[in-house]
């Protein structure tokens, strides 16, 4: 169970230094609505144990980054609409960044930074310099580095939410998304994520992949 009382912590130290000293409403509102989001029915891997853990990561790499709080926002906002069965999520959770951050005190130019991340979140392919999205990138994809037992249960989890996909087409395109990943040079592009997390997260993909392309066994 994620501890929401921590996560509006955490929500707090990102977005008062993003404000501007103008009178706004109480910030913990937005918290609240975000959570909200985060915990609608509809999600089983994209909830808010999985921010919290783009949150965690995103600590871990914050060296890298020059705008870590603001790395911290579009972590909040980048899974902020979610419904499995729609291709507009990232669209449509950097549209809500773009209507609730300037409501809450966050200056246009953050506000367009935050979108622009949450945007990038559908490839994860920020550019060389880069390096706010290279951060939120790779927390994002940190999962696919975790043990076996964690990875197993987010592959489980990912296919709860595509529970509406007959089996077939599931491993199909699950097949597609991994091997299109593989096939990039580098998953991870901030230095903590080559090395820590590069080798691991292939040898999973490539293990998931295997289990993928094995034909079901029909019950006897």
């Amino acid at each position: 169970m994620a501890d929401t009382d921590a996560l509006r912590a955490r929500w707090l130290r990102a977005l008062l230094p993003a404000r501007d000293g103008a009178c706004h409403p109480e910030p913990h509102q937005y918290a609240d609505a975000l959570l909200r989001r985060w915990s609608e029915p509809q999600r089983h891997y994209h909830t808010l144990t999985h921010l919290t853990a783009v949150l965690d990561h995103i600590d871990v790499l914050e060296e890298y980054a020059d705008n870590p709080d603001v790395v911290r926002l579009a972590a909040w906002f980048h899974d902020a609409v979610y419904l499995p069965d729609r291709s507009t999520n990232e669209e449509r959770s950097a549209r809500l960044a773009e209507r609730a951050l300037p409501e809450a005190g966050v200056s246009a130019e953050k506000t367009a930074e935050v979108a622009r991340l949450v945007r990038l979140t559908v490839t994860h392919d920020p550019a060389d310099d880069d390096r706010d999205g290279q951060v939120l990138c790779d927390a994002d994809l940190a999962i696919l580095a975790a043990s076996p037992s964690s990875y197993a249960a987010y592959t489980a989890a990912v296919r709860e939410e595509y529970h509406f996909v007959p089996n077939d087409a599931f491993r199909a395109g699950r097949a597609d998304v991994l091997r299109q990943l593989l096939a990039l040079p580098r998953l991870f592009r901030t230095p903590y994520g080559r090395e820590h997390w590069e080798a691991t997260a292939r040898y999973n993909m490539r293990g998931e992949l295997e289990m993928l392309s094995t034909p079901a066994v029909p019950p006897a």
